[in-house]
């Protein structure tokens, strides 16, 4: 008898929006994907990344058993024989050379997956290493910090009430790309123009005119790396026009009208020029936000990974409670998840430790991994001689790939927690690999805590689990007993961990939140029972309750921001100012996304690389140096021509794309790309390999105040080379 197709209502994993998806099977083949009309927070919204959830399960080159690497290439061994081997040679190392010899790196998908987010910590106690990394701090690093000395939690971030404002100001960031970052909210391009629609504005500030701008009321370029200096005005400006309305707020931010001293010398006028937006525009831009009902603003990657990406997100938010637009309907609130990890979750160290080598400061167990690749070649005591890699390739991802990519080759041992042979993964002596998301249960444990919208959804797994494959937390679980029973430790506790599965903490947390009781009575049984999901409302005002300090008060933490103040005078108004070293023929990098393309796995998906045209070189026209036509004719350059493009660290060959969407001084590069690293094993991927962004982005420039790595303003030279790409 034939199998008959069944539905399954799932969510699509591979960027923060939380889409509901409903995906046909027959038997264990998925036969389609589309976007799930009932599901009440996305409403059959998808982009075209969903597909691919089908082109990661069927992949022949996704790894489906271990891997273990031999002289004649990697071969499959047994679970048994490969949990054993990499926990014996974790423990091993430790033990010769002291527990910080291991260091582990953790890559983004981590956050999109219930079972590394809860049970990867028991992993990460039992090594007890402090040469903890992740894709952190080359990506969000500041918000935390921000949220984690305001409020008194790393995760506890305001999010922009969207479906409310009238005034949506967008820094350094391209929604209609990303789907929202850290501020999930599917179906974005219907938001933006449903503010416009009632009355409202939609602007944007960004070095490109990005897809996002193109559907914006108005976009204004700016030069990367001084966000800092918009924002000292615009709050500036607040005090200077007698526009600050804070009354409100100053019962639960009683400091907050004491920065006004700090940002006295940042004039519209003082900065215009080094901001590349006049001092009228600033000032209209803030009188604008202020004369909206409602309105927030939103600054996202491109104001984060800069050299004053921290302070920036600071102002941020200081600008949105300035102005009255903090705490209420329409401007920035606090979510209300069902699950609420926070009173589970560190709040955010700070200080404890620094790096080995270049003294970085740690934040919530982490260095910056701008710091990994000298911590593995400088020799001494502390020197990672071993790496554990969890769904991350940062070879491609973090900054001085080349470097890093250099520093792996000299460890003793390498182990990765990934689906695929990658330009990191390729390093590493055992190879474990997790089932495929629609094979695990799923709840979106981090990204609730980022919507605009409060709902819950529960994803079943699409198929029974079969016996020779791991979930991500079977993996890591399964290496935490084995290395803690090898030093000693007791292992009873584990034999509950087993039977709980993260699923099980879920629950708990649900039947211990805000929605367990009343109307919802929110469970895991009860979203099995609306496998849709549900949706549980607006976001609310709350405060004080969403504060975690011990007095219930936001805190301004003005020692600790504004003690940057001296490093911005410096780095833009002296005459010692490294702006002053550059010279005209000095370009300044930024990144840019692509929607098909949000990381290096997708670049193996046949459906998100279709179209796609790469010459015998492997260069696409997704990742293109973009350039503005009056820098073209400067460097005699011609549209399609190759290019060298050169800075401090490294030297990429990539075609040059002319376009009058990004600002004259400037040129973008798109992250992810550089597949044409020997011994990785996807072949879709080399087809069309680009360069990566990451071989010019200099390991050495960070923002000090967080250690947060600078992508963003990175200076460059290009030039062109003597004919055009065929």
């Amino acid at each position: 008898m034939q199998a008959q197709p069944q539905k399954h209502f799932s969510t699509c994993t591979l960027c923060e929006a939380m889409c509901g998806i409903e995906v046909t099977t027959v038997e264990r083949e998925i036969i389609s994907i589309a976007g799930d009309k009932k599901n009440p927070f996305s409403e059959g919204h998808v982009c075209p990344k969903a597909a691919a959830l089908k082109d990661l399960y069927d992949d022949p080159q996704r790894l489906r058993q271990p891997m273990r690497k031999t002289a004649a290439g990697f071969e499959p061994i047994s679970w048994e024989e490969a949990l054993d081997t990499v926990a014996e040679k974790l423990h091993g190392i430790q033990h010769e050379h002291g527990n910080d010899a291991v260091g582990v790196y953790l890559g983004n998908p981590n956050a999109h997956n219930m079972g590394s987010i809860l049970f990867g910590p028991y992993f990460y106690r039992a090594l007890n290493t402090h040469n903890r990394y992740s894709a952190t701090s080359v990506d969000q690093l500041p918000h935390h910090i921000v949220s984690r000395q305001m409020f008194g939690h790393q995760l506890q971030i305001p999010i922009g009430d969207i479906d409310n404002t009238d005034y949506f100001m967008i820094i350094g960031g391209n929604p209609l790309a990303s789907n929202g970052s850290i501020m999930t909210v599917p179906h974005i391009k219907r938001r933006l123009k449903a503010i416009q629609k009632r009355g409202g504005k939609v602007v944007v500030i960004d070095p490109k005119k990005s897809e996002t701008a193109d559907i914006s009321c108005d976009h204004h370029f700016i030069k990367p790396g001084s966000d800092v200096l918009l924002m000292l005005a615009m709050v500036h400006t607040l005090f200077a026009k007698g526009l600050v309305d804070a009354a409100e707020l100053l019962a639960h931010a009683p400091d907050l009208l004491q920065v006004e001293a700090y940002v006295k010398p940042y004039s519209p006028e003082r900065v215009a020029k080094r901001v590349g937006i006049s001092s009228e525009e600033i000032e209209t831009m803030v009188s604008e936000f202020c004369a909206a009902n409602s309105a927030f603003c939103y600054g996202r990657m491109g104001a984060s990974v800069q050299v004053f990406g921290t302070l920036t997100q600071y102002l941020i938010m200081l600008f949105n409670m300035l102005t009255g637009n903090f705490n209420r309907r329409g401007g920035m609130m606090f979510t209300q998840p069902a699950a609420d990890t926070l009173p589970h979750s560190g709040r955010g160290t700070m200080g404890k430790y620094s790096s080995r080598v270049r003294n970085l400061p740690a934040f919530a167990g982490e260095y910056p991994v701008a710091a990994l690749s000298e911590e593995i070649t400088t020799p001494g005591e502390g020197q990672i001689k071993a790496m554990v890699i969890g769904g991350g390739n940062p070879v491609l991802t973090t900054t001085n790939g080349k470097q890093l990519d250099k520093a792996f080759e000299q460890l003793e041992f390498v182990a990765a927690v990934d689906f695929y042979i990658t330009e990191t993964s390729r390093h590493a002596d055992i190879i474990l690999p997790p089932v495929t998301a629609l094979e695990r249960d799923h709840y979106d444990v981090v990204f609730h805590n980022f919507a605009v919208r409060n709902s819950a959804k529960f994803s079943p797994a699409l198929f029974s689990q079969p016996e020779d494959t791991k979930t991500d937390w079977q993996i890591y679980l399964g290496l935490a007993e084995r290395i803690d029973k090898l030093n000693g430790k007791a292992t009873e506790h584990y034999a509950k961990l087993w039977e709980k599965e993260p699923i099980g903490v879920v629950d708990d947390m649900l039947k211990s939140g805000r929605y367990a009781n009343g109307e919802h009575n929110v469970s895991i049984q009860t979203l099995r029972d609306q496998p849709h999901g549900i949706d549980l409302g607006p976001l609310q005002p709350e405060l004080p309750g969403a504060i975690y300090h011990d007095d219930k008060k936001i805190s301004m933490a003005f020692d600790y921001f504004m003690a940057d103040l001296p490093r911005v005078e410096q780095h833009f108004f002296s005459d010692s100012s490294p702006l002053n070293a550059r010279t005209a023929d000095t370009l300044d990098l930024i990144g840019r996304r692509h929607l098909k393309s949000n990381n290096s796995w997708l670049h193996n998906s046949p459906r998100m690389m279709k179209g796609v045209k790469s010459n015998q070189k492997g260069q696409n026209p997704r990742c293109s140096a973009q350039i503005h036509p009056d820098d073209a004719a400067r460097f005699n350059i011609q549209d399609g021509q190759f290019i060298t493009v050169t800075s401090r660290v490294g030297q990429v060959e990539i075609t040059a794309e002319l376009t009058e969407k990004i600002m004259p001084g400037v040129i973008s590069i798109p992250h992810g790309w550089g597949h044409n690293k020997a011994g990785s094993s996807w072949s879709l991927a080399e087809q069309h390999s680009g360069v990566s962004v990451n071989d010019l982005t200099d390991e050495m420039c960070l923002d000090e105040l967080s250690g947060n790595a600078v992508l963003n303003g990175v200076p460059v030279t290009i030039a062109a080379l003597e004919s055009p790409l065929e």
